[in-house]
């Protein structure tokens, strides 16, 4: 026996046989509904925010204008290589920016918006 044929009938892939209450509202939903395209990029947003460490370098980012990768190896107490892998994978989904000063490289936030989104939902924590 399957998995799916264990499930009740509520998780198929069939639509929902009871009658939509809220037609109106149900249709008004569906067309505000962005594009798949980007509820798959805000997954991919909230992935990359769902990392410990990459949570630490933003907190970090939001008050110190810049960080070298070894500032935030240190804020992290990991390596540098490990800090250099969060901090590509955080430029990759381009949420920060970084620049070039010899053999050093130096990151920041590109914009206010993923640091705003992350001090509110930690203020929201600590209360």
């Amino acid at each position: 026996m399957t998995i799916k044929a264990q499930l009740p009938s509520v998780f198929s892939e069939e639509l929902c046989n009871v009658p939509c209450f809220k037609e109106g509202l149900v249709k008004k939903l569906r067309s505000k509904m962005p594009p798949e395209e980007v509820i798959e990029e805000t997954r991919v947003l909230f992935g990359a925010l769902g990392d410990r460490a990459r949570l630490k370098i933003f907190y970090s980012l939001k008050y110190a204008d810049e960080l070298c990768v070894c500032d935030v190896a240190h804020v992290l107490g990991s390596s540098v290589s490990t800090a250099s892998h969060h901090l590509r994978k955080l430029r990759d989904l381009k949420l920060l920016k970084y620049r070039n000063d010899g053999k050093m490289s130096y990151y920041s936030l590109k914009d206010d918006f993923a640091a705003r989104l992350v001090t509110e939902v930690l203020g929201k924590v600590e209360r």
